[in-house]
């Protein structure tokens, strides 16, 4: 099955945020709670935990890019 990765929600009125890093490449394993990317705003800085064990199979947006609050930016199968 695979999981949508997206751009969480930060509390601060956000709209969008800028990807700063990936800490996984796909084809790679993470355990649940890893930190798979790094983002941020004007006023805060995320770490995208992994929200299950599994393999990282895409990521949709390079470092230094700009997304929408919500958009997705991987994906990551995990068994069923």
């Amino acid at each position: 099955m695979l999981l949508e990765i997206r751009v969480p929600e930060m509390g601060n009125d956000a709209k969008e945020a800028i990807l700063v890093a990936w800490h996984r490449q796909p084809g790679e394993t993470v355990a649940q709670g890893e930190p798979l990317a790094d983002v941020m705003t004007d006023k805060v800085n995320v770490e995208i935990a992994s929200p299950a064990a599994g393999t990282l199979r895409e990521t949709r947006v390079a470092p230094d890019e700009t997304v929408p609050v919500g958009a997705v930016i991987a994906t990551l199968e995990v068994a069923e």
